[in-house]
């Protein structure tokens, strides 16, 4: 070695991971306290290097001890990964401190239209319409500026129309961890059934009158629909939609 050769200096060996959930538990509660959404737990484990099973204990933890009739918010697990909401029964006092008049709701139209496509997905938009049975375009574009569906590349035939599916805003909106989640068509028929045969019993000749539609969703779903019906013919990709999409 000549003088002015440097020694080779060792590789820095890798820190250990935290393998303590109590350690690490207070900053799993900042994080969430402070995401404005789900966080991963194999981000959590790589932001604070700790083990897998030392965040997932951590997690469990504070899930279990936020899970308390005293707690005004709790930790839930959604669309992949955990985050802190506020308890549903605080929903009209936390409305009135924030004085939030209206809620952003989506008319019968949309959710016709966002059930086929979580259930079929990936969907062109003339499948859609074939299943619907009226143009639905401009359901789909309130459904592209509500982030609750996405492009999932094109189907190979002609005109190369887009398949849709939903995004992971449709599963935290709807409170799904996944989309396994989504109830099966079977279990609804036979809840409906349950449920019908129930009133039935309870009141057979009260049974019309006791189904309602709130006014402001029909209103909602009887302009959308007259959309759909004013709308051009179907076709393979809807301008007002393909405009916000880039093309792949």
């Amino acid at each position: 070695m000549t003088e002015t050769e440097a020694p080779a200096s060792p590789e820095t060996a890798p820190a250990p991971k935290v393998t303590s959930w109590e350690k690490i538990l207070p900053d799993v509660e900042a994080i969430l306290f402070s995401s404005s959404k789900p966080v991963r737990e194999k981000d959590l484990a790589e932001l604070l290097e700790a083990t897998p099973k030392a965040v997932a204990e951590a997690l469990q933890t504070l899930a279990g001890r936020t899970d308390a009739p005293e707690r005004g918010v709790r930790v839930e697990k959604v669309a992949g990964g955990w985050r802190f909401v506020t308890c549903p029964e605080f929903d009209g006092l936390l409305r009135k401190f924030h004085e939030v008049t209206e809620r952003s709701r989506l008319s019968l139209a949309a959710l016709e239209t966002l059930a086929i496509i979580a259930y079929r997905q990936p969907i062109t938009l003339p499948e859609i319409q074939d299943i619907r049975g009226v143009n639905s375009s401009s359901v789909l574009k309130t459904l592209f500026e509500r982030k609750l569906i996405t492009t999932a590349g094109k189907k190979p035939v002609v005109g190369t129309p887009f398949f849709y599916r939903t995004t992971q805003e449709f599963l935290v909106r709807f409170g799904l961890n996944e989309l396994d989640e989504l109830p099966r068509p079977e279990d609804l028929d036979a809840d409906l059934a349950a449920t019908v045969e129930s009133r039935e019993i309870a009141a057979p000749t009260a049974l019309s009158p006791s189904i309602r539609i709130d006014s402001s969703v029909e209103a909602d779903a009887a302009d959308e629909d007259e959309e759909d019906d004013a709308g051009d013919a179907p076709s393979s990709v809807p301008e007002d939609v393909d405009n916000d999409v880039p093309r792949e």
